[in-house]
């Protein structure tokens, strides 16, 4: 799955699936019974309006099903695979269409288990409408304590999967070997009950303390490594990086922390430090990440967000490194802290203190992009009770295509004119401002009536309360230039598909803002903290 999972109860079919296959003759039933081929058994008897009809049906059922019984045997490995999974802490039980009699008798056959072994054993006598029906699963949940998102069914049938995906829970599909096609829905197929155990590892939650060896290995695995620059590949018992720069005169290095994502945030951590490195004029090269997970974190879980790094470091043609991964009780969510190293020829290399009076000041596509992708994305049940149309959210989600100012920077960068390049994060576009002023050593005054608010920002924020000015916002770039070269530039910048609206300039004083709706001066707002921390706290 290329999705993170947990798994606290494993629900085994039983025909087929935890006896070897092949033990009860249903075509013989059919056949008998007159059951057509496009029905289900019991369906079809339970379908029969003569009582006696039913009752005549059901004893050619059980008896066969008795017969069958006596003469199953455990399917290869299935005692192993159920000793190792109560090992694991995971509950187990038995979700299937037999009666409770050929269950009860077909387990007299087992080696080291019997019905006792199970924390749930549930039959077509039991009150639950049998699969495909998810009634015996959301039972199953309700008597085991656990989430039904966290319960895997595992079956050889495609009413097994089918119950499953309609009761929201993980299913794995068992060939038993054959060549078969795997049933829609299906999250795993496996050919036999041992590869359950890999499968059930991944979703089990992890001690505090490092990753464990053998997880990090298999996931250093799926990463393909071929930058020459990098000496020495991130393994076990590496704990540097060795960078041969060559010719390169400078090396920009920068570092920031993702802590409020949950969804994505192997995206967020790559394209918010390397817009970092954009801002200097340089070229995001190596980059290095400090993973934190919260103790009780699935193995699953921390490959989606490992796999999703090496996925965008490759889209932006940065190589992944190094780094460390850790889970511990010193963080209640994941934290991903990434730090990440570029390259510059020292002459094109961009230093805010150049920025001149009269230059101009640009914001490329808008305010609070990341914000906007984040309350989006973590608050859309939220927004939804609040009334925000469910269109406005789903086009707010995809914000997060946004953030990257990897384009605007490498076209800014190039540009003749432009002295400084300034990226937007904590704090919004009013923290980001003020920051570009004094690191540029001058004042600048604002046209607030210029600043583009896009209306999905407009749409996720009002609900809440939320100013977005104050709005974390990577995805919009400050750029200042020089008056010569602002046409050539918003030309360049549109060639490119990319918005940008000058919002500003810079004046000979003190450094700090001065804000302007229209002639008239405002208040510029400050904000102590990101305004999306009233979210989180």
């Amino acid at each position: 799955m290329n999705r993170p999972y947990r798994i606290d109860a494993v629900l085994f079919d039983f025909d087929g699936t935890l006896t070897r296959p092949g033990a009860i003759d249903f075509r013989n039933i059919r056949s008998r019974i007159g059951c057509p081929a496009d029905m289900l058994i019991l369906e079809y008897i339970q379908s029969l309006e003569d009582e006696s009809e039913r009752l005549q049906a059901m004893s050619v059922v059980h008896t066969a099903e008795m017969e069958a019984a006596g003469n199953s045997l455990a399917n290869e490995g299935a005692e192993r695979v159920l000793r190792d999974l109560k090992a694991m802490g995971v509950k187990i039980g038995i979700i299937t269409r037999n009666s409770r009699a050929a269950i009860d008798r077909s387990l007299e056959n087992f080696t080291l288990v019997d019905t006792s072994y199970f924390d749930l054993v549930i039959s077509r006598d039991d009150p639950p409408a049998p699969k495909p029906s998810p009634d015996g699963i959301f039972h199953a949940a309700d008597m085991l304590g656990v989430d039904v998102g966290e319960i895997l069914l595992v079956g050889d049938v495609i009413f097994d999967i089918e119950a499953a995906v309609n009761a929201g829970s993980l299913s794995a599909f068992i060939t038993n070997g054959d060549v078969q096609p795997v049933p829609d829905g299906a999250d795993f197929s496996v050919h036999c009950l041992e590869e359950l155990l890999p499968i059930v590892k991944m979703g089990r939650p992890l001690k505090g303390g490092k990753l464990p060896q053998e997880l990090l290995d298999d996931f250093l695995s799926e990463f393909a490594f071929s930058d020459p620059a990098v000496l020495n590949w991130p393994g076990i018992g590496e704990d540097t990086a060795a960078v041969d720069v060559g010719g390169e005169e400078v090396i920009v290095v920068t570092s920031d922390p993702i802590t409020f994502a949950t969804d994505a945030i192997g995206e967020y951590a790559v394209l918010v430090n390397g817009n970092d490195i954009v801002t200097s004029g340089g070229t995001p090269r190596w980059f290095l990440t400090t993973l934190l997970f919260p103790v009780n974190t699935t193995a699953s879980e921390i490959r989606c967000v490992m796999a999703e790094l090496a996925s965008v470091c490759k889209r932006a043609s940065v190589t992944l490194c190094g780094g460390h991964t850790e889970i511990t009780d010193g963080v209640s969510r994941t934290i991903v802290n990434g730090m990440m190293i570029g390259t510059v020829q020292r002459e094109r290399f961009l230093d805010k203190k150049s920025m001149q009076p009269g230059d101009q000041i640009l914001l490329t596509k808008g305010v609070a992009i990341e914000g906007t992708a984040l309350i989006a994305r973590e608050f859309g049940k939220q927004l939804l009770d609040q009334g925000v149309d469910e269109r406005t959210i789903e086009r707010a989600q995809t914000f997060l295509s946004r953030i990257s100012v990897l384009e605007e920077g490498r076209i800014a960068a190039a540009s003749e004119g432009v002295t400084a390049l300034h990226d937007i994060t904590e704090g919004g576009i009013a923290t980001a401002l003020e920051e570009f002023s004094i690191a540029g050593g001058f004042s600048i005054e604002v046209q607030v009536d210029q600043i583009p608010l896009l209306p999905e920002t407009e749409a996720v924020c009002a609900p809440f309360g939320i100013n977005p000015l104050g709005l974390i916002g990577s995805g919009g770039l400050l750029i200042c230039c020089r008056p010569s070269g602002l046409r050539r530039l918003q030309d360049e910048l549109e060639s490119a598909g990319i918005m940008a609206a000058v919002i500003g300039s810079v004046t000979d004083g003190e450094p700090g803002i001065v804000a302007r709706d229209g002639l008239t001066e405002v208040a510029w707002p400050r904000f102590d903290v990101d305004e999306i921390t009233r979210l989180f706290t």
